[in-house]
């Protein structure tokens, strides 16, 4: 008879275990609310900054506003900054976060990651008419990039002989040596190609090889199997599509890299 209680109280702790997470799961949160609150980047253009009206633009928020639109809910945009990404999701306060979220096994303990659905990565940059396939044709060329970044490090130790390489003290030097030509190429991330791209509409910049890959992720809490399986579909409708292509030659002057999945 003891063991008959015992037993029946396990069952009855499974049953709750089982409610909540079905409950964490659930899509149906959302669309019976009627809302998503999506933590967003404020701060860190292309990706999401205030614009000239004071609103909130960038590549994520426009995926955020895909999102929203497509779910048939209001958007609640959350400016958040990086240290807020991860606990905002644990005590939710947030469904989604969508803000240059970079995937790791150390985050993955605490929260999900969906596919990718933005390119984040450094690369290297020149015109068109530039035959460049890969670092060992930059010998001959000079090249700029910003002293002291992860861009510098990597490209010292494997830039080929006969390339010469001018250092700039920050990002806006070696944006305006690339403008005024004082270099053949520009080594950098697509970030600060981005803001090359904006400031000079029209200019003859392409993307020629990346020399470090990366990608951005939208971050959910552990558990919301449903919410997990509608986004990664909305990134894959929306890839094939070409819409995330549209995106990234908007945001970033650059087509879409080939993007990881999980």
């Amino acid at each position: 008879m003891k063991r008959l209680k015992l037993l029946s109280a396990a069952f009855a702790a499974l049953a709750v275990v089982m409610v909540s997470f079905t409950a964490k799961a659930d899509l149906s949160e959302i669309l019976e609310a009627g809302v998503i609150k999506i933590g967003v980047p404020e701060s860190f253009a292309p990706f999401g900054s205030l614009g000239a009206d004071g609103e909130l633009e960038g590549y994520d928020i426009d995926v955020a506003k895909m999102i929203a639109k497509d779910l048939g809910v209001k958007l609640e945009l959350v400016p958040i900054v990086s240290k807020q990404r991860i606990p905002f999701l644990e005590t939710g306060r947030l469904d989604l976060v969508i803000s240059t979220l970079g995937a790791n096994p150390e985050r993955a303990k605490s929260i999900w990651y969906s596919s990718s659905y933005a390119p984040f990565y450094s690369a290297a940059f020149a015109a068109s008419d530039k035959k460049i396939a890969s670092i060992e044709d930059l010998s001959g060329m000079t090249v700029g990039l910003t002293g002291g970044t992860n861009e510098d490090i990597q490209f010292t130790e494997t830039a080929p002989e006969g390339t010469v390489i001018q250092r700039f003290g920050d990002n806006a030097g070696t944006q305006a040596a690339f403008v005024s030509k004082q270099i053949d190429v520009m080594v950098t991330s697509i970030v600060v190609a981005a803001a090359v791209a904006k400031s000079n509409p029209g200019i003859d910049m392409e993307t020629k090889f990346i020399s470090r890959k990366g990608a951005s992720f939208i971050g959910l809490a552990k558990g919301k199997i449903d919410l997990l399986q509608w986004v990664n579909v909305f990134i894959m409708h929306k890839k094939l599509r070409g819409v995330l292509d549209d995106l990234s030659m908007k945001w970033m002057g650059q087509p879409l890299p080939p993007l990881p999945h999980l």
